[in-house]
């Protein structure tokens, strides 16, 4: 590793969703000067670097969702030795549904400064292409896996009037599709990012409905981020007696009590719970 100095530093990096034109010449710089690369993988770190015509400098290790929680302390004494730690992931910001905030938290925790090279963001690229008002937006990371946990997770944000980015496997795509018509309605406008800046990127911009339809018949491969327009006021407001009804259900079938359902689905919704019993003994 290189000369040590008083205080180690940890960079994040922004790497290329899929195009490596898009990497910044301070990616560059970091990786060939960095005293350790840690990497989601360290395959697509060496492929990387030798598109750019980088020489990686430091050494290389793996930091992925398997070994992040054993390998966060050996970086973080090594931040505290003096070196350069470079975080890059496999595509975007580092700690954005990837690997990296047990290493940013232990870092600031250890009085280590954090900077970051920044670079390309699925988010925000799938935001700006997919046509849906960009002004205010939250992003909501992936949906729990089973049908269950995602529909109370659909309902909970059917409500939400900013417009939502989420990252979705295409396993799970037509699943999290239909869900979604059914808690937000089918006429709520979407877009279907693929393969964002790489040779088969395509954008599909349809109503929720017509999107689940087209996921379920053409089954979309690929890394795919979805945005969806945010609820209209009117809809805010109150969702329909049958969703009521329904989450209520859904809570007493896990265990709840009626009374207790019925508190909580008022308290997700932002009803008074009287509303909500009269609804689901009507």
């Amino acid at each position: 590793m290189g000369e040590l100095s008083e205080f180690g530093r940890l960079i994040l990096l922004g790497a290329p969703l899929g195009n490596p034109a898009d990497a910044s010449g301070r990616l560059r710089e970091v990786l060939a000067a960095a005293d350790v690369v840690a990497a989601e993988d360290t395959r697509r770190l060496t492929r990387l670097a030798r598109d750019l015509d980088v020489t990686v400098g430091g050494r290389i290790v793996s930091y992925f969702e398997g070994n992040e929680e054993r390998r966060t302390p050996e970086l973080v004494e090594i931040l505290r030795e003096g070196y350069v730690v470079a975080l890059v992931t496999d595509g975007g910001m580092p700690s954005v549904s990837d690997p990296g905030y047990r290493l940013v938290r232990g870092a600031l925790d250890a009085g280590v400064p954090v900077t970051a090279a920044p670079g390309p963001s699925a988010v925000t690229t799938a935001l700006a292409l997919s046509g849906l008002p960009s002004d205010r937006f939250c992003f909501e990371g992936f949906l729990p896996r089973t049908p269950g946990a995602r529909r109370s997770r659909v309902r909970a944000l059917a409500a939400e009037e900013r417009t939502l980015v989420l990252f979705e496997a295409p396993h799970r795509i037509a699943g999290a599709l239909a869900d979604l018509a059914a808690g937000f309605g089918a006429d709520r406008p979407a877009a279907l990012c693929r393969e964002l800046t790489k040779t088969y990127e395509e954008v599909v911009r349809r109503p929720l409905g017509e999107l689940a339809a087209w996921a379920a018949e053409h089954e979309p491969r690929g890394e795919i981020t979805l945005v969806v327009a945010g609820a209209p006021p009117a809809a805010a407001q109150r969702p329909d007696d049958e969703t009521l009804r329904a989450a209520v259900a859904e809570r007493e079938a896990a265990g709840l009590s009626r009374r207790d359902a019925i508190t909580e689905v008022a308290t997700e919704y932002g009803l008074r719970r009287r509303d909500v019993y009269t609804t689901v003994h009507a």
